[in-house]
């Protein structure tokens, strides 16, 4: 059955019900789902996540590659990268999300808006939030990481934003180089500059991500672009 938004839109929606008619959050995302055909939100969810592109999405990646999931803001990039961790934890890989954005919680959150108990991957996934995330950063932590790990970037232009660090030219390629040598999946969140025109063309591409400085973009070898629940896949 195919929903009638994404379901992080359905999860908007129904926070937006609860607090208008004062009803618990529970039972707010029960009734969209049931408008969506479903008696419960467990089982909307649920469905949700069986039918998730991350999968087929993961199922073209290799150890080594590089990954840009783009979109801008509200159009569910962040729940795709989790989305694609969950797949590859599945699949018995380590994820790790390093963000600059997000607190701990707020992963959770969105776990289970995609319809996932975090606890049934506490063994494989980590989370950080530290403010030194930076390439050198990033490439210690991982130091130790086993082969296959997904790492999760929160987001591609937070890495240039301190004077003390790389450019971002030379962050991403030292962690090319890291994900190759190692084995690695690194998949980073990026921005999509504003002057985007949805109108004027469905997706967003390359042209569109937001550089404050200098990037060759062709040092990611998979492009993920989102708009409006949906998705394009993109290989360099």
């Amino acid at each position: 059955m195919r929903l009638s938004a994404p379901v992080y839109h359905l999860k908007r929606q129904a926070r937006l019900l609860s607090r208008k008619e004062n009803v618990p959050l529970h039972e707010a995302l029960d009734r969209m789902a049931f408008k969506e055909g479903f008696g419960s939100w467990s089982l909307l969810a649920a469905k949700a996540a069986e039918a998730a592109p991350a999968g087929r999405l993961l199922a073209q990646l290799i150890p080594g590659d590089m990954v840009l999931v783009a979109a801008r803001p509200g159009q569910g990039k962040t729940l795709m990268s989790l989305e694609l961790a969950v797949a590859a934890m599945k699949q018995g890989s380590r994820a790790v999300f390093f963000t600059l954005e997000c607190m701990h919680a707020d992963i959770l959150d969105r776990f289970r808006d995609i319809g996932v108990d975090p606890a049934v991957f506490d063994h494989l996934f980590e989370f950080d939030n530290s403010d030194a995330i930076s390439a050198t950063y990033i490439i210690e932590e991982l130091g130790s990481a086993p082969r296959g790990t997904l790492a999760v970037i929160d987001y591609l232009q937070l890495l240039d934003q301190k004077r003390e660090d790389p450019e971002l030219m030379v962050q991403i390629r030292a962690l090319r180089s890291f994900a190759r040598e190692r084995g690695l999946v690194l998949v980073f969140i990026s921005q999509v500059d504003r002057s985007y025109d949805a109108s004027r063309k469905p997706f967003p591409d390359l042209d569109d991500v937001r550089l404050p400085n200098p990037l060759d973009l062709s040092l990611f070898d998979k492009m993920c672009f989102l708009n409006k629940g949906e998705i394009r896949f993109q290989s360099a």
